[in-house]
């Protein structure tokens, strides 16, 4: 009997080789053929691309006609399943999940409330804060302005809807705080303690089968560097808070979640994909991945929250040369 193939499309593959390699091995360990295709607004420039089986040149995930191109490629290639990688294609993949089914493809995305949600900074500590989450004091940058003298400083100052720890700073004083600002600004609470990568996994039923956490060792670039596995008992019950308050979640999350010194844990912010220190949670037995494959196959998912404690990941640079 031949193998079922299943395709997978990468979409803003970018730099994601070590996703795309996670995905390759659960196939395998499935019996499943599976073809990887990736599509990036410069795919002669992704790594991922060139990882991939095929790759496809699309328009920036905020043109008008990103999504009609993303639906051809589907079309055309048979695709199963859609992987976005960046939090800025989510919104308009949550908007036409329903067009994508119509052409038999799944798309790995929470409901627009979930997006919503993790892509407004301000509005994920509002909501987890109205579901009794702990989280650090938070407010829209002009209203900090008004009120200096009620917080207490440091802070931290970040874009309201950033990525990769893009512009974000520490602010000392009242008068360190920026006055004019090209995109919405929100200042928090500083923490200054140990920080984590809680990555979920939500079957497609709505439950939590999975919440593997690792240790932010040193980050580059917003993303872990050097991680190591660590079960928690009270990062596992912050994951569980989050599913209760975001119950239209699925697939793979992650939130990340420092141990301030005077009030304890909090969650600081919220990613509704995969993350980019998923890699170490697959090593450790988290394989989202794999779950996947298996729901979109039609297979019993195996789902579990047996991961391996003490993990550790160190990451290195690798390149792919051409010509």
């Amino acid at each position: 009997m031949s193998r079922r193939e299943l395709c997978v499309l990468f979409s803003s593959a970018g730099r994601r080789v070590e996703l795309i390699q996670c995905f390759r091995a659960a196939a395998e360990r499935l019996d499943l053929s599976l073809r990887v295709i990736a599509c990036d607004a410069s795919p002669d420039l992704s790594a991922a691309c060139h990882a991939a089986d095929r790759a496809f040149a699309v328009p920036r995930c905020d043109d008008a006609t990103f999504i009609d191109a993303v639906i051809d490629i589907c079309r055309a290639e048979n695709v199963d399943l859609v992987i976005p990688t960046i939090d800025t294609e989510l919104l308009p993949y949550a908007l036409h999940a329903g067009r994508f089914a119509e052409a038999g493809t799944r798309v790995h995305v929470s409901s627009r409330e979930v997006v919503d949600a993790a892509r407004d900074k301000l509005r994920t500590m509002q909501t987890f804060h109205a579901a009794f989450l702990p989280v650090p004091r938070t407010d829209a940058l002009e209203n900090v302005l008004q009120a200096t003298a009620d917080w207490s400083w440091p802070v931290f100052v970040k874009p309201r809807s950033g990525s990769a720890s893009r512009s974000i700073s520490v602010v000392r004083e009242p008068g360190g705080l920026p006055r004019h600002w090209a995109e919405p600004m929100i200042v928090q609470e500083y923490l200054s303690g140990p920080e984590y990568t809680i990555n979920m996994f939500v079957d497609a039923m709505g439950l939590i089968r999975c919440c593997v956490a690792h240790q932010r060792l040193s980050v580059r670039a917003g993303e872990v560097e050097k991680g190591r596995t660590v079960r928690l008992p009270e990062l596992a019950d912050l994951a569980r808070g989050i599913s209760r308050a975001l119950p239209t979640a699925r697939g793979a999350l992650c939130f990340q979640a420092m141990t301030d010194t005077t009030g304890g844990l909090r969650i600081i912010e919220l990613n509704a994909r995969f993350g980019g220190g998923y890699p170490l949670a697959d090593r450790a037995g988290a394989v989202f991945a794999q779950w996947l494959l298996e729901e979109v196959a039609g297979m019993p998912v195996t789902a579990n929250d047996g991961w391996r404690d003490g993990v550790l990941m160190l990451r290195y640079d690798a390149a792919f040369f051409k010509g």
